[in-house]
């Protein structure tokens, strides 16, 4: 078993498909580590392989908002809090990585895009080991997907684990998706 893993993604919001990546990483190691992506929406960089990232509709939540729907969803599929960690993980800044997340960690992948291979070819560049847990899956839902499902008025609850949904609807957080959505 893996010491140190660790996943990555920006999580706007913290879906299904999220969690059931979180738990296939946990299952092969004994601490994770959840790293935030552009854990400041306001200094996002564009992303040539993947420009739709950069967008402000793209990122509504907070680092705040995503650290808490992340704690909440893993401590409801009984992850013990001890062994797991959230952090900010600034993917457009390579350089900077190792501040959040030490080289000895082994980064866990689902693929689905260029932008999947381009992450995963940053972090071996950098040192990191690295486990491809899906390559070219299909992805069965998105955020995207969820926050227009969310502007629609649609039933969205089904595609997020209950603690997000609950978190999100008590902290009137649809309110703020609706708002950048509809701009």
């Amino acid at each position: 078993m893996i010491e140190l893993g660790f996943i990555h993604g920006r999580f706007q919001l913290f879906h299904n498909d999220h969690l059931n990546y979180a738990l296939l990483a946990k299952e092969q190691c004994k601490k994770l580590i959840v790293g935030i992506t552009s854990p400041e929406n306001a200094s996002l960089i564009r992303e040539e392989v993947d420009p739709h990232r950069s967008e402000a509709a793209s990122n509504p939540f907070t680092y705040y908002e995503r650290y808490n729907m992340i704690k909440l969803a893993l401590l409801e599929a009984g992850v013990k809090r001890e062994d797991f960690e959230i952090v900010p993980y600034p993917i457009e800044r390579p350089e900077i990585l190792y501040n959040y997340v030490p080289l000895s960690a082994t980064s866990f992948f689902t693929i689905y895009d260029q932008w999947g291979y381009e992450k995963l070819e940053r972090l071996k560049s950098l040192g990191y080991g690295t486990v491809v847990l899906f390559d070219d899956r299909e992805k069965k839902m998105c955020s995207t997907e969820i926050r227009q499902k969310i502007v629609d008025g649609d039933d969205w609850k089904q595609m997020v684990p209950n603690a997000v949904y609950e978190y999100i609807v008590e902290n009137d957080l649809t309110r703020k998706v609706i708002q950048l959505l509809q701009k």
